[in-house]
């Protein structure tokens, strides 16, 4: 007997999208994905909006997936990055609640910059 390791999908197929989850920590409470409406808050623009609102006290990771396509991928950085540049863009500092998450998830591709001498 063949075994297989696909199982059939529980979400709909006509519903493609991808999705973008907030993993926080609740301190002493320990790690979880926070929850959120099914139709409204798991576009991008959503989380990063309730980011920039502190609807998350302390952030650790935000992972994209797509079931339709059968993709998931830890976006972190590219949202930290995205945080940084609409604070910048309004002259305003990052909230609280997401400078560790902003700042850890920039360090990652922050190297040594050279000066090219002509």
């Amino acid at each position: 007997m063949r075994k297989s390791h696909w199982t059939p999908s529980i979400i709909p197929s006509d519903n493609d999208q991808t999705v973008f989850l907030v993993a926080e920590d609740f301190g002493k409470l320990g790690r979880a994905w926070r929850e959120a409406d099914y139709d409204e808050a798991t576009d991008l623009e959503t989380v990063i909006q309730d980011l920039l609102s502190s609807q998350y006290n302390d952030p650790i990771r935000v992972v994209a997936f797509n079931t339709e396509e059968r993709w998931s991928e830890d976006v972190s950085e590219d949202v930290a990055h995205e945080l940084r540049r609409r604070c910048d863009l309004q002259q305003r500092n990052l909230p609280s609640s997401i400078q560790d998450f902003v700042e850890r998830h920039e360090a990652h591709n922050r190297g040594q910059l050279t000066l090219r001498l002509v």
